[in-house]
This record gives structure tokens, sequence and C-alpha cells, in this order.
């Protein structure tokens, strides 16, 4: 089981990839593209260049997650990024939005709440 949570970490690749990639291919565009180890425990965030599917991929452990959601009519019109960046993060809450079909960089939500060191 995949659980999201306002800590896990989400990386989304801005440019669209070959949905022909299954496990291994994605976790090579993690590595080699995005610049990250898909080891990590990341939820890894794709889109196919006809942006009617997103591909999720995440490590738990164990192996691999692969999941797919494909748009019944129409496409993921938002998508985050600029065409300069190659991934952007997102919040929990932003790819919630982002799966369905919303704007991302609309969705507003409390800050993640992160420990404060202690002086000394």
């Amino acid at each position: 089981m995949i659980q999201v949570t306002s800590h896990t970490r989400i990386l989304v690749a801005v440019e669209p990839v070959d949905f022909r990639n299954g496990i291994d291919g994605l976790a090579r565009i993690c590595k080699e593209v995005l610049k990250a180890d898909p080891f990590v425990g990341w939820l890894f965030v794709f889109r196919g260049r006809r942006g009617t599917s997103i591909k999720v991929l995440a490590f738990d452990g164990q192996g691999f997650w692969l999941c797919q959601k494909r748009m019944s009519s129409g496409k993921f019109r938002y998508w985050p990024g600029n065409h300069s960046d190659v991934s952007k993060f997102l919040e929990a809450h932003e790819l919630q939005v982002l799966l369905a079909g919303g704007d991302p960089a609309a969705a507003r939500g409390a800050p993640a709440w992160r420990r404060i060191s202690p002086a000394g």
C-alpha cells in the first residue's frame, strides 16, 4: 500500500515521458534525468506525452509500486513546473488536486509543520 502523508516527498517530472516505460525504465529516468534515487521511498510522478495519463512510481522497501491513472475523456490540463525545470516537488494536497485534473498551483493548504532545531 502506498501511503501519502503531509511528509511524503513527491517529485514530479516536468517533461512528459514515453509511457511504454515500465518500472525499470521509470526508475532509470529517476536516476538519470531527475537525479534522484528511486529507492528512497519518494513518490515519482510522470505524465504521458498525450497528457491523458499519469504514472506514479514508489518503492516501499520490498519492491516497486507502479500506479497509472488515465482520464476517461479530456487531458490533465495543468502540470507543475516550468519548461526550464527538470522536476518539481509537490505537497500531498497538491498531488490530490493534480490527480483530480485540477491545478496544483492553485491548491491552498496549511504549511507542513517542521520541528525547529533547539538552539544550542
